[in-house]
């Protein structure tokens, strides 16, 4: 096996990479900026009667798990209090 198969394929006798330069933080905060706001583009926003559908069993389906919960610490609570008493 000769010497030269395991430097990197690369035209400098350095065998380093060649750097690419990073453009400064401003470019790079514009630039993040701009592919935001073109992905915001591809969204599909719900219509008015989607939004309030979805509103009303998301704001349902959380009064029904508040029910459970103070429902199973009522029950827990009086559980105890009868256990190791007031």
């Amino acid at each position: 096996m000769s010497d030269t198969s395991t430097h990197a394929s690369g035209s400098s006798g350095s065998g380093k990479p060649a750097k690419t330069k990073k453009p400064n933080v401003f470019a790079r905060i514009s630039l993040f900026f701009r592919e935001v706001v073109a992905e915001l583009r591809k969204v599909v926003w719900p219509t008015r009667k989607e939004l309030i559908a979805y509103t009303t069993v998301v704001i349902i389906f959380v009064l029904i798990m508040a029910g459970i919960v103070a429902a199973l610490d009522f029950v827990f609570t009086k559980g105890v209090l009868a256990v190791f008493g007031d």
